[in-house]
């Protein structure tokens, strides 16, 4: 368990999968969450377990697809709690899987809009006030396919390639001003988007066991090693979970 005490976290897509086990365990190393999804109703009963276990947590309902829901959640978290430190962009679908000839465009658009425009819209959302605290603390969830391509997956592929650009952009641009910035790449999870991975049938990632799959909350203990200064040698690349390197780093059983 990692120390977090009086950090102030914001978490995209927090009513489900990575972003709700991160959000239980942030809380539990001491943070404070707060919880973004467009399920508000989810959020809600997330603040009253993390509540009932001494954690601190608050809900905001947010589609990262618009930049005015984003900037008003990061000034919801720094009006309520006076700062903002670090956030996790977690909101991301896969679906529809699709080869590029049979996808729907509307379909294709709208992942773009969720796991690439929602990750710019979190961090042009949060800059201002961060580099204002000269700190912050800036988490991507990337993945393998943003440096390989996988059949029927040119969406998501796509935008975790642009996520990465992402990434380095901020470190570029800002890192010699106190901001952090991070991609994790957790290999395959088992969450709901594993769901819709099995059944599409397409590529081998469909095919694998789903024993295999790491559970959400090692994605979690990954983030919350990402937020401390123990990680700062990752900072503008992807940190990888799929490494004994990485488990070795979170605490995590290795492969090996």
């Amino acid at each position: 368990m990692f120390d977090l005490k009086d950090k102030v976290i914001l978490i995209t897509g927090a009513s489900r999968g990575i972003g709700a086990a991160a959000a239980k365990l942030l809380a539990k190393s001491g943070s404070t969450v707060v919880l973004t999804a467009r399920s508000e109703k989810a959020l809600h009963a997330l603040v009253a377990e993390i509540e009932g276990e001494g954690g601190k947590a608050a809900a905001i309902a947010c589609d990262v697809a618009k930049y005015n829901d984003v900037s008003n959640a990061v000034n919801f978290a720094v009006e309520t709690f006076g700062k903002l430190d670090v956030l996790v962009n977690n909101a991301g679908i896969i679906d529809p899987i699709a080869k590029l000839a049979d996808s729907d465009p509307d379909a294709w658009d709208q992942v773009v809009d969720i796991n690439f425009k929602g990750v710019y819209h979190g961090i042009r959302a949060v800059l201002p006030s961060m580099l204002t605290q000269g700190s912050g603390t800036i988490i991507n969830i990337s993945s393998g396919a943003a440096t390989s391509i996988l059949e029927g997956w040119s969406h998501y592929c796509s935008t975790k390639a642009a996520v990465l650009s992402l990434t380095k952009a901020v470190h570029k641009e800002y890192a010699d001003q106190g901001i952090r910035s991070i991609g994790l790449s957790p290999g395959t999870v088992a969450t709901h988007m594993q769901v819709a991975i099995k059944e599409s049938g397409i590529n081998p990632v469909s095919q694998l066991d789903p024993n295999v799959h790491i559970s959400p909350e090692w994605v979690g203990q990954a983030i919350a090693y990402l937020c401390t200064d123990d990680a700062d040698k990752y900072c503008g690349m992807d940190f990888s979970l799929k490494t004994d390197e990485g488990r070795l780093a979170v605490g995590l059983p290795t492969k090996s």
